[in-house]
C-alpha cells in the first residue's frame, strides 16, 4: 500500500511539474497573449512548490479503485475535481469572478485542458510505478 500512495503522490508532482511549466510556457511564449489569457505567472521556487504538493495531493485519487483497467482515462477524469477547485474556489476568492473569467474568456477550456495533461501524466508515472510496464503495453 505504501507503494501505490507513494506512487500516486509521486504521478500527481509530477503531472503537477508538467502543468506549472505549461502554464509559464504558454505566457513566456506569448500563446497567452494570442488566445486573450491574461494569466502569466511567474516561476520561481514556491509557486512551483505549491502547485507541485497540491498536485500530489489530488492524485491520490488514483488510489481509488476506479477504472483500473484505464489509467489515464482515470487520470482525465480525476483532474476534473482540482479543475472545478479552481474555476469555482480559487479564481473567484483571487477577484477574478466565477469560473477565472477575469483572466479572459478562454479561462475555463485553459485550465480544464492543462489539468487534463496534468491528470493523465500523474496516471502514467502511477502506473509506471505500480504495473512496472505490464500495463502500459496495454494502454498505450
Amino acid at each position: 500500500m505504501i507503494r501505490k500512495i507513494s506512487a500516486a503522490f509521486a504521478g500527481g508532482a509530477v503531472g503537477g511539474l508538467v502543468d506549472s511549466i505549461n502554464i509559464w510556457a504558454m505566457g513566456k511564449i506569448g500563446i497567452s497573449d494570442l488566445i486573450g489569457l491574461a494569466m502569466k505567472p511567474e516561476f520561481n521556487a514556491p509557486w512551483l512548490y505549491q502547485r507541485m504538493v497540491w498536485g500530489g495531493l489530488w492524485m491520490l485519487l488514483l488510489l481509488l479503485p476506479l477504472w483500473n483497467e484505464r489509467y489515464l482515462l482515470r487520470g482525465a477524469l480525476f483532474s476534473l475535481l482540482p479543475s472545478a477547485m479552481m474555476l469555482f474556489m480559487v479564481l473567484p476568492s483571487m477577484g477574478k469572478g466565477m469560473l477565472g473569467l477575469g483572466f479572459g474568456a478562454v479561462t475555463p477550456l485553459v485550465v480544464v485542458g492543462l489539468n487534463l495533461i496534468y491528470g493523465m501524466a500523474a496516471s502514467f508515472w502511477y502506473c509506471t510505478a505500480i504495473c512496472a510496464g505490464k500495463r502500459l503495453r496495454e494502454i498505450g
